[in-house]
């Protein structure tokens, strides 16, 4: 079944609070169940709401978990730490601690590996996920710009293409390194890729 974004319907506003249980019982159900056992009448049951509040809110399981491991990922936060260095390094390890957590763990290879025979999940995916945490990369940048440690750029299209690559560039690597390869993203690994990341954002274009 395809995924779909639910259309808004009118009636009763949502509630922050009951969107807040359901995605919390979701992530509690990932890890107790898995994903192949996991429904939504489980998490309706864990959240103390209807499965039709469920139902008005996400079209299926694949944007529920979705969801809930986004609300995850939004909790990361790029510490101000006095060079790009440091501030790369303080939101790394909180993005590998991140992906320690079984309940973002377990999500986010589900709702991966669901998404290579399901594009609408996939786009879901990149705005609720990578698309938002691209702010990272955009304050980042900025601040070490106002610092003199990288310099400015004029062209739009190009500043967009450097941003797309860095947050793949650290996404992927701490991914590949915590969840595929199964290391530690600790201190000396994070030191060493850091080196390597800002000898190819300082190089001139």
């Amino acid at each position: 079944m395809q995924s779909r974004t639910p259309a808004s319907r009118p009636g009763r506003p949502r509630s922050a609070t009951a969107d807040a249980a359901i995605l919390a019982a979701t992530r509690e159900a990932l890890v107790e169940l898995g994903w192949s056992k996991l429904t939504l009448q489980d998490v309706a049951m864990r959240a103390g709401v209807a499965k039709t509040t469920l139902y008005r809110r996400w079209a299926g399981k694949n944007e529920l978990v979705v969801d809930a491991v986004a609300e995850l990922f939004d909790e990361l936060r790029l510490p101000d730490a006095g060079s790009l260095a440091a501030d790369i390094e303080g939101v790394v390890l909180q993005f590998a601690a991140l992906l320690d957590r079984p309940e973002c763990r377990s999500g986010l290879m589900a709702v991966v590996a669901e998404s290579t025979r399901d594009e609408p999940l996939r786009e879901r995916i990149r705005a609720s996920v990578v698309d938002r945490q691209k702010r990272l990369v955009v304050e980042g940048r900025s601040r070490a710009q106002a610092r003199g440690e990288l310099p400015p750029e004029s062209d739009p299209e190009e500043t967009a293409r450097t941003i797309d690559l860095t947050f793949d560039m650290v996404a992927g690597a701490v991914v590949h390194r915590t969840l595929v390869s199964g290391k530690p993203a600790d201190g000396p690994w994070i030191r060493s890729f850091i080196r390597v990341l800002l000898l190819g954002l300082s190089a001139p274009a």
